[in-house]
């Protein structure tokens, strides 16, 4: 905290140098303050740059310059526009006293008054004065702050989606819609083929929002794509959940834990395995019919004991698989409550292949948009959804 806080500064404005020395004597009276005099109204501005006051006390009849008008001149400058303005005049005029809080004075004394109630009231207007530094001090930490957390939030955003596959065609075509929260959750999701035959593929969503379940996120999905399992663990939903498991116990994960979804995709057999820890279900839709393939055991990090039981299905021509996070279907709405998976399972039921990723999120943007009650920005710009939004969708020929 710099000297200005700490101690009260007092600027006399007054063509009557003994009018000064009074008002010196008083103030040096009653305690330790600093105090400086300008009989010169024309420099006032200048002296109090350089002096840095904490209260002015302003004459109002002065040669050269009406005080009231000084007062004006005050709230144009930076450095004195909130600098409490105390009227010290001669005499006790209302319509003098309106004009001068109109113009944009703090207090009103007729001069000369009792030398402690003016020393009471200039430390009541310092001090509110220095509190008001400190709290725009404050704020314009706090603001430096949150620019830069933004700042990071947004590059390990685009860290984030730099890592995630690009879409994919062939027997099984592949592509996805991610729209990161303005505070970044723990959303990462991929594909890539194991072997000639077997497709893996999953979603995973970290508890809380920030750098560090984004970075947890994009750790785990790195045990899945690096090489780091044996095919073997990775060919097997279950053993690929327990092998997540064992690695992000949430004892050395500072409390943090991750639902997932995982399957592989064997192209020869046309089976789909697939296993979830505490994730939403995927939508495995067919000729408009659409059924849910729900998670099979909890979240991963929990406990040191975990079974993750495999599931099978088998696929067919035409059949398209939607793996998404809660945050496309959680929803507030204004009303209370949620969208829902209810909606989201009939949205998409109801849509055709083509188009159906950009319309689900052009759906879901109204919702939001509707549950804060604001209007629609227009066509492009930009609406953070509560949660990451990451929503991916396989065609299987």
């Amino acid at each position: 905290m710099d000297e200005m806080q700490t101690i009260d500064r007092v600027l006399l404005v007054d063509d009557q140098a003994i009018v000064g020395e009074a008002v010196r004597r008083m103030i040096a009276a009653q305690g330790a303050c600093e105090y400086r005099a300008v009989s010169d109204p024309t420099k006032a501005i200048e002296v109090a740059q350089e002096f840095r006051p904490t209260v002015i006390l302003q004459d109002i009849e002065m040669p050269g310059m009406n005080g009231l008008d000084l007062v004006l001149r005050y709230r144009e400058h930076e450095a004195t526009r909130e600098v409490p303005v105390i009227m010290l005049t001669g005499k006790e005029d209302p319509a003098v006293k309106a004009d001068a809080f109109a113009r944009g004075a703090s207090d009103y004394l007729v001069k000369l008054p009792h030398p402690v109630e003016l020393v009471a009231r200039i430390r009541h207007h310092s001090h509110g004065y220095r509190m008001q530094l400190e709290r725009n001090a404050a704020y314009s930490a706090l603001a430096a702050s949150e620019a830069h957390m933004k700042s990071e939030i947004n590059r390990a955003a685009a860290y984030v989606r730099s890592l995630l596959d690009p879409p994919m065609d062939g027997s099984v075509r592949a592509d996805w819609r991610f729209v990161p929260c303005e505070a970044l959750g723990g959303d990462v999701f991929g594909y890539h083929w194991i072997d000639d035959n077997h497709l893996a593929m999953y979603v995973i969503d970290v508890s809380g929002h920030g750098v560090g379940p984004a970075l947890m996120g994009v750790s785990a999905m790195n045990l899945i794509k690096s090489g780091s399992l044996e095919r073997d663990q990775v060919l097997d939903p279950t053993r690929t959940l327990q092998a997540l498991n064992a690695a992000f116990p949430m004892a050395r994960h500072d409390g943090m834990y991750f639902t997932v979804w995982y399957g592989v995709y064997n192209r020869a057999t046309r089976e789909l395995a697939w296993s979830g820890g505490g994730h939403p279900p995927s939508f495995l839709l067919r000729a408009g019919a659409l059924r849910r393939l729900e998670s099979t055991t909890f979240m991963i990090g929990i406990v040191d004991e975990y079974d993750a039981p495999t599931e099978r299905t088998t696929l067919e021509p035409g059949d398209r698989l939607y793996l998404f996070s809660d945050g496309v279907f959680e929803l507030h709405l204004a009303g209370g409550g949620i969208w829902g998976l209810e909606n989201l399972e009939s949205f998409l039921a109801g849509r055709s292949a083509e188009g159906v990723l950009d319309a689900v999120v052009a759906e879901t943007r109204r919702v939001v948009l509707a549950g804060r009650g604001q209007a629609d920005p227009g066509p492009g710009a930009p609406v953070a959804w509560d949660d990451d939004f990451s929503l991916i969708e396989f065609r299987f020929a």
